[in-house]
């Protein structure tokens, strides 16, 4: 009797029992060769494009809030070249700063934390905001993502921004098992290389849009199959 083709679209038992041991230099090293053919993620790109302050990342990763960076890219671009300064967004007002990054998600609620951020950054702090998480969560709307990968990018310091990629791509390697973002950013911390820490967001964001994406991952031709549980795939292409 002929045996019957594996379905493509399932993974099959043996595939997922002759797994590699999970070697993280190896798979970050073949996904960062993946990733060059791609558009970097926002905030990077925002950084390499000469907005490098404190301030302009932590806005920006505001309106990136669920917010593809395809659209929330240009949005702060949009501020930062109406307002170049925390102050000058400040003088913007909300409504101002609401018609400027208007195609992001949420942008009313966005355009009042950003101004209101705009001016305890000018007031308080004299237009320079201070390499301190504490400040910067508290600001509304600031919480560990954010803060985290503004801290990284501006300021150099070690830290993981654990975004819906970063959640869902580690944990479907196998590398963490964790049921919230919020936990998966303590497995990552507790494990992961610190010379990790910033770029893992950088590598993940595309890598989890065009490849391990949410829904039918390209499994057939993704560059660390061989070392991915693909924990939860139930379909693929």
């Amino acid at each position: 009797m002929p045996r019957r083709k594996p379905d493509s679209r399932h993974p099959t038992p043996d595939t997922r029992s002759s797994k590699l041991p999970f070697d993280v230099a190896t798979v970050l090293r073949r996904v960062r060769a993946e990733v060059a053919q791609y558009a970097d993620a926002a905030m990077f790109e925002l950084h390499d494009r000469g907005h490098t302050s404190l301030f302009e990342q932590l806005v920006a990763c505001v309106i990136s809030i669920r917010t593809y960076d395809e659209v929330s890219l240009p949005a702060a671009l949009r501020l930062f070249q109406r307002a170049p300064t925390p102050a000058a967004v400040a003088a913007l007002g909300p409504a101002a700063i609401d018609r400027l990054i208007g195609d992001a998600t949420f942008h009313e609620a966005k355009a009042r934390q950003i101004h209101e951020i705009a001016r305890r950054t000018a007031e308080e702090f004299g237009s320079e905001l201070p390499c301190d998480a504490e400040v910067l969560t508290s600001f509304k709307g600031v919480g560990p993502k954010c803060a985290n990968l503004a801290l990284g990018i501006a300021c150099g310091q070690r830290r993981i921004s654990v975004d819906v990629h970063v959640h869902r791509v580690t944990n479907r390697w196998g590398y963490v098992s964790a049921p919230t973002p919020e936990r998966t950013l303590a497995l990552l911390e507790e494990k992961l290389p610190k010379r990790y820490w910033v770029e893992i967001n950088r590598l993940l964001v595309p890598f989890g849009k065009h490849v391990c994406t949410g829904v039918r991952p390209k499994c057939s031709t993704c560059p660390v199959l061989e070392y991915c549980r693909q924990v939860g795939v139930t379909e693929h292409r």
